[in-house]
């Protein structure tokens, strides 16, 4: 009788260890980012140009405030430095630095409707691999007008083809922030 009900403890007691898990390991939740900025210094000096995009309530609510009037010279090349901030915090969080932190999953993308405006990568992430965007150099050419449109994913394909190269057709992954700036090149 003390055999069964020593065992019958011991039965018990283990499932009681397995029905006690750890806590389940949640995935990292998507941040908040309520300003987007990139900055476009001339090299060699001059006056930086300076895109923002501000939503301080999210999505929905009131309509975000966005650059319209950016004007970059012709045949020029710019430092491109791009700024996240979670305002909705306070003081405000570096969403950038975050980004920077968590290079591996993390890419933004650069699309241009002007055909003589290029994008290039200046940033490489913790492996030295791939490229992350927070920083860039941007070089015009010939006078024209369009947009720049600036997406940032989170664990993008960074292996599929193109998307080292800032081809985000292939790139996957989940659209954290996704920002149309208007630009005028003269």
């Amino acid at each position: 009788m003390i055999k069964f009900s020593t065992i019958t403890i011991f039965a018990c007691f283990m499932l009681f260890l397995m029905a006690c898990e750890k806590d389940p390991v949640i995935p990292n939740e998507e941040e908040l980012i309520t300003t987007l900025t990139y900055t476009l210094t001339p090299v060699g000096g001059g006056t930086p140009v300076v895109l923002n995009f501000q939503d301080l309530d999210g999505d929905g609510g009131v309509a975000p405030i966005i650059t319209d009037d950016a004007i970059l010279q012709a045949n020029l090349t710019y430092d491109g430095s791009v700024g996240l901030l979670n305002e909705a915090e306070d003081p405000a969080e570096d969403i950038g630095l975050e980004v920077f932190e968590e290079s591996l999953e993390h890419q933004f993308f650069f699309q241009s409707s002007i055909q003589d405006l290029i994008i290039a990568y200046a940033d490489v992430d913790a492996l030295g691999t791939n490229p992350i965007g927070l920083q860039s150099t941007l070089t015009t050419g010939g006078v024209g007008s369009g947009s720049i449109t600036i997406t940032l994913k989170h664990e993008p394909l960074k292996d599929a083809p193109g998307v080292s190269d800032g081809d985000i057709s292939e790139a996957g992954g989940e659209t954290d922030i996704a920002v149309t700036f208007p630009i005028d090149v003269q």
